[in-house]
């Protein structure tokens, strides 16, 4: 019979700029018991958003074992990339604990650690709520006003009419795309909004 893991604690420190530094999360992480083999790192590179220390984590990351971070934002871009991340470490059984959010967070806890967990989440639901209705607010009130909403189309309507009289007479798509400089990908969308229009 194989002997129940017993559960390591595995540290991830994550900076988000080649300007800020590992250092303090490390510090703490190493003062929580978290020796430097049990650490992954990211740290963001020009461009690049990768984060092979996080993959490396969550392969290596067994049920029962627990990850550690300074703060609950570095295991992520935004709260709901987070939550979704942890969501999923819970069903495989991996705890996530932080050492410094104003609210102790541990998923593993019965407590406040879990209490101020379910918060977020509950903060989250209501951010994604009240942005999904400001959104329908903002179109409605630019739809009841004739505005579009959105970025700003690319092409001027001249630009827009004269592909489609092109079209109309039957010349091709590139040969449209030379005559009007519109690039074929928004040429389709204008001529498809066209036809809908009909």
């Amino acid at each position: 019979m194989t002997e129940a893991h017993a559960g390591l604690e595995l540290g991830y420190a994550r900076v988000s700029t080649t300007k800020q530094h590992l250092d303090r999360q490390i510090d703490a992480l190493n003062k929580a018991g978290i020796a430097d083999e049990r650490l992954y790192v990211d740290k963001k590179t020009g461009s690049t958003v990768e984060r092979d220390g996080l993959k490396a984590l969550l392969k290596f990351a067994r049920p029962g074992d627990t990850i550690v971070v300074y703060t609950l934002d570095r295991l992520g871009r935004n709260l709901r990339e987070v939550l979704n991340l942890v969501h999923d470490l819970n069903e495989r059984g991996v705890g996530v604990r932080s050492l410094a959010d104003p609210m102790p967070i541990d998923t593993n806890a019965t407590g406040m650690g879990r209490i101020g967990f379910l918060l977020l989440a509950l903060i989250a639901e209501m951010e994604r709520v009240f942005t999904a209705e400001r959104s329908a607010h903002a179109r409605a009130v630019a739809a009841a006003s004739g505005r579009n909403i959105g970025r700003p189309r690319a092409h001027t309507d001249a630009q827009i009419e004269h592909a489609r009289l092109l079209r109309k007479q039957g010349d091709s798509l590139s040969q449209i795309v030379k005559k009007t400089q519109i690039p074929k990908s928004s040429l389709r969308r204008y001529l498809a909004t066209s036809e809908a229009a009909k």
